[in-house]
């Protein structure tokens, strides 16, 4: 079959209307119609976002004449056009103003956008090359980057070049046009290169520095068959925010500006917790380069982007990462063992908390990604898990327990090993039993039980089971404040609960959640309800909590707005529950062992 070359050009048409401008021109071929597609979700984020949404004008013309041809639109992604052979040039418009890492975004500072969102795919040529330009900005000193193979251009110097060996390849790429600090380093023959959106005054060097032994822990884990030659962190920074999408040699990150450490700020010489986030978020993106990119599940070796592809393996890909972020941190030594805990143990808190946990198993929680783990309302809480958190703390545990039925001499590195030789050298897919199936055949460790009841049951882990293995403890207490997420702490706790989350308004506070079987539930207490009072007392956040603990009665009032109405309900004063979690070292070698592996 021949290869036919796509080329597409991308520029920013308008950055103040936030428009790019897409030209994709297919050459001769055999088909007498062509179809048009835009994907509708991209891989990494597992919702239906209707990319082609944001299409505003679009028209095919006749290469050879400049003819316009006439497009048959036939569902809300797709165009149909009688081509009889000839080439076609397709001219669009797309609409970017998502500030996230899974779509598009245009501002004054840089231009982002994944393939997804811009690149019509041409549904019956399979074996294509695709080429791109980017057309350089009237803004001289905005830079492109993407982790796209760049190609020589010498006739047209107002364009960066690169080309990609196939549609799924192409959209695999996203792209950073824009003001930049920027800095590369190599790790074991790998460049990394580190890309951050506008101009801060950054401490490349030292984030560089902090990178490199995660980038080496995850190579060596994996007995260094790095995929790739080249890597590219991208993080667009932002005054609020947060995301992750991984890709197959860079990842789109999306980070608060103020929580990185800046040339000479020296309060950032001990890590603030916003930074070890950053660097556990680049730890989870890059161990996703093997895990998830390569060994993925088999629904998703060859995805279809037009609707949802489901797995219920999710826990696996996400968790497993979310368990190996944090830990690589500890391991590198850029955090030490007790902060290691309290990070884990705030994820065991956001479990205690979730009475989902007993409703949904993960591998549900993982097919139903589109709609209850990506759609999540305010009763979210109530209704699902999350197959990251708890599929974090599973691989924790299958560690754990992987080292005590082997006498120490299996873990879930061994796992990760082997994953990667037999499923994700040669990109072949796993099966939904995979994990058990390879612990019994490689290992002769059988663990059904284990994810029989964590997995696809509602079982909470049974970490205490193994944990003195590691010389460490378990403990639950009550809460500190309403802020408080979990951890080792000396602050006095809480006596009673109001079991909901709220925020400041005009007056008083706002619900925004309502936790089942506890207090507010009991009482009644209802999502958007604005409460005033406690016994005609009117609060805020600290007031509430101080009377509630104050309260000798079995109820008290509490007084709201409810739909423009006042109404009094009785909130029954309960102890409060001890659902924030924290770990105590009972022996430190044990544990220092188990981090150094």
């Amino acid at each position: 079959m021949r290869t036919l070359s796509l080329q597409y050009q991308l520029s920013v048409k308008s950055w103040q209307q936030h428009l790019f401008a897409v030209e994709l021109k297919v050459p001769e071929h055999n088909e007498a119609t062509l179809t048009f597609a835009l994907p509708s979700w991209i891989p990494g984020s597992y919702m239906i976002r209707d990319f082609a949404k944001s299409i505003t004008e679009i028209t095919f013309t006749h290469a050879d004449t400049g003819a316009e041809i006439a497009a048959q639109k036939i569902d809300k992604q797709t165009w149909e056009v009688a081509t009889n052979g000839d080439g076609v040039i397709v001219n669009y418009v797309v609409y970017a103003n998502d500030l996230s890492v899974r779509s598009a975004f245009i501002n004054h500072e840089y231009a982002f956008i994944n393939g997804t969102s811009a690149f019509l795919n041409v549904v019956e040529m399979s074996e294509v090359r695709c080429t791109l330009q980017i057309e350089k900005p009237a803004q001289s000193h905005w830079q492109a980057h993407t982790g796209m193979t760049p190609i020589a251009l010498d006739s047209n110097p107002q364009y960066w070049a690169y080309e990609s060996h196939s549609y799924a390849e192409f959209i695999d790429h996203p792209i950073f046009i824009g003001e930049c600090e920027t800095l590369s380093y190599e790790v074991d023959g790998v460049t990394f290169e580190l890309v951050f959106s506008g101009s801060h005054q950054l401490d490349l060097a030292r984030i560089a520095k902090d990178l490199k032994p995660i980038c080496r822990h995850h190579m060596a884990l994996f007995d260094h068959p790095q995929p790739v030659s080249r890597y590219v962190f991208m993080t667009l920074l932002a005054e609020n925010g947060f995301g992750g999408l991984e890709h197959r040699n860079s990842t789109a990150l999306l980070y608060p500006r103020h929580d990185l450490p800046r040339l000479g700020d020296n309060s950032q010489a001990n890590k603030t917790d916003g930074y070890i986030t950053f660097l556990s978020l680049c730890s989870h993106e890059l161990f996703h380069t093997w895990h998830v990119k390569r060994i993925k599940p088999d629904v998703m070796v060859t995805p279809k982007l037009g609707e949802e592809t489901y797995t219920n393996q999710l826990w696996i890909y996400e968790g497993f990462t979310s368990f190996y972020d944090d830990l690589t941190l500890a391991r590198a030594k850029l955090i030490d063992g007790k902060k290691y805990l309290d990070i884990v143990a705030q994820n065991i808190s956001r479990l205690l908390q979730n009475a989902g946990r007993y409703k949904q198993s993960v591998a549900q929680s993982s097919f139903d990604a589109w709609t209850k783990f990506y759609k999540q309302d305010a009763s979210a809480t109530n209704n699902i898990v999350s197959y990251y958190t708890k599929g974090g703390i599973i691989a924790f545990g299958l560690d754990l327990l992987l080292r005590h039925r082997s006498n120490q001499t299996v873990s879930l590195d061994t796992v990760m090993k082997r994953l990667w030789e037999i499923y994700g050298r040669d990109e072949c897919g796993t099966p939904d039993n995979v994990i058990a199936t390879l612990c019994q055949q490689e290992f002769d460790i059988d663990v059904n039980d284990y994810l029989d009841s964590v997995v696809y049951g509602t079982d909470d882990v049974p970490l205490e089971t193994w944990l003195d293995d590691i010389g460490v403890k378990l403990h639950t207490r009550s809460a500190v404040s309403a802020e408080d997420k979990g951890g080792y702490t000396d602050a006095t706790e809480i006596r009673h609960q109001l079991g909901a989350t709220c925020k400041p308004a005009a007056m008083g506070l706002s619900v925004i959640q309502v936790f089942e079987g506890l207090a507010a539930s009991k009482a009644g207490v209802m999502i958007n309800d604005i409460i005033l009072a406690l016994n005609n007392q009117v609060v805020n956040q600290a007031k509430l909590q101080r009377l509630l603990d104050c309260a000798s009665d079995t109820h008290v009032t509490l007084t709201l707005i409810r739909d423009g109405q006042i109404v009094n309900v009785a909130l029954p004063v309960l102890q409060a529950r001890q659902d924030r979690a924290y770990f105590t070292i009972e022996n430190e070698e044990k544990l220092q062992q188990w981090l150094d592996h």
